[in-house]
């Protein structure tokens, strides 16, 4: 086998009966974006048996398909010491306590002074290459204006071992919120799909089952305050904007939320007065199994100086 090309061998289940390939193997790879499986579709790296693929094409239980990922290109980010809240650190992996307002991989309009950039320098290019240029060792993300806990995979057994892990949701992922309004009943669960917004592209949003992919947060009010509530949001699976698209959706959106909450009044001078300019979100517990070691791991954050300062202010 040619240096630093790898192979993956998967099969079509009864969840991705019918789906189009690239979204049925997006679903079975989650370290691998649909985009990038479009690519290696086009580029004939991915197979099954003498059959022509496409994208598009449907796809039925049992198929088996053969990937194969080119070795990793050069990245164009560069490496920037950036410091870091470091949780924890092995050969394998690292656990970092992201501040509010740091973008996790760079894009269009944060090409650098990103948490990749940070971890480039920090770990001196020992990063996994599995999850593509862009996103080395990234498995999972959180928003650029949320803080808390994220796990990023230095080694290709790492990567492919937590992106087990994410794909099964025997992750645990605790969120503290700040919501508009005090939810009722005081705990519960939101069972929505989310997709894409129809009005807005940019946005998510619930839609009706079977369109979009499913997504379950469990949360519990714990503590009332001023027109507001503190809740811990339990994820059971981790889709884009899930808490925030979840607590709107139970018309309870998070304060400061510049997409899907709008400020209700009382709300507006108190954010100004504090400077609090971000949706009141935070990752505060993150527990996994070591995909090397096999070691039990859990990982908590406190809730940074922003959130505490707007939990005092709404204090009954």
């Amino acid at each position: 086998m040619i240096p630093g090309v790898s192979i993956i061998e998967t099969t079509i289940g009864e969840a991705q009966a019918g789906l189009r390939l690239d979204r049925a193997l997006a679903e079975l790879l989650p370290d691998l974006s649909r985009e990038r499986i479009k690519a290696l579709i086009v580029e004939g790296q991915i197979v099954s048996g003498s059959r022509s693929l496409n994208p598009s094409m449907k796809v039925a239980v049992g198929q088996d398909y053969s990937i194969t990922l080119p070795a990793p290109v050069a990245l164009d980010a560069v490496a920037q010491d950036i410091p870091l809240d470091i949780v924890h650190e092995d050969a394998d992996l690292i656990v970092v306590d992201k501040p509010a307002g740091l973008v996790v991989h760079p894009a269009a309009g944060n090409l650098d002074g990103t948490l990749v950039n940070a971890l480039l320098h920090h770990c001196d290019g020992q990063l996994s290459g599995i999850g593509g240029v862009a996103r080395p060792g990234i498995v999972h993300r959180i928003d650029k204006d949320t803080s808390g806990l994220l796990v990023v995979a230095k080694s290709d057994k790492a990567h492919e071992g937590l992106a087990r892990q994410f794909k099964d949701h025997s992750i645990d992922r605790l969120y503290a919120a700040i919501v508009y309004g005090i939810p009722t009943p005081g705990s519960g669960t939101v069972d929505a799909w989310i997709g894409r917004s129809d009005a807005d592209r940019k946005k998510m949003a619930v839609h009706r089952e079977g369109r979009g992919k499913h997504a379950v947060t469990h949360y519990r009010v714990m503590e009332r305050l001023r027109g507001a509530a503190m809740v811990e949001c339990r994820l059971e699976t981790g889709r884009t904007h899930q808490v925030r698209v979840h607590m709107a959706h139970l018309g309870h959106p998070l304060i400061g939320d510049p997409v899907y909450g709008r400020d209700r009044k009382g709300f507006k001078s108190i954010l100004e007065t504090l400077g609090f300019k971000r949706q009141a979100l935070h990752a505060k517990r993150l527990g996994f199994i070591h995909p090397v070691t096999e070691e039990p791991l859990a990982f908590d954050s406190p809730l940074p100086a922003d959130m505490q300062e707007l939990l005092s202010e709404l204090h009954v």
